[in-house]
């Protein structure tokens, strides 16, 4: 799961095609969007996908910047280990979707998850 974050933020679209089972792949990798800034994944949970398992479901949390804006993916992703090698299945749309626009305080720390306040990351316009 975390290296595929890593192809995202990477643009490495050929990693993510070897990864992805055959049985869902898509043709040709053509979803990147060059208005995305990938800041952070968190890994909400996990349900098998240890070293004796067949299977393995990942929930995430995938913080990005889209134009300017706070946004990010929340997906349950299915995972299939076929030859020793996993691969990802499939989950959710991987299209971020736009947070909400709350009022965020200056020095609160920024929803991207970058770890530096508000001020001095996403709310420098």
């Amino acid at each position: 799961m975390r290296s595929r974050y890593v192809a995202y933020v990477q643009t490495n679209g050929e990693y993510l095609m070897e990864t992805w089972h055959q049985s869902t792949r898509p043709e040709k990798a053509d979803f990147f969007d060059d208005s995305v800034v990938w800041k952070g994944l968190e890994i909400l949970s996990t349900q098998n996908g240890l070293e004796n398992d067949s299977e393995g479901v990942v929930e995430f949390r995938a913080k990005c910047r889209v134009k300017d804006q706070a946004a990010g993916v929340d997906e349950s992703s299915s995972f299939v280990k076929e030859d020793g090698r996993w691969f990802y299945r499939e989950g959710t749309s991987i299209q971020p979707i736009r947070s909400r626009k709350d009022k965020i305080n200056r020095n609160a720390p920024c929803p991207c998850g970058s770890g530096k306040k508000y001020k001095r990351c996403c709310g420098n316009n």
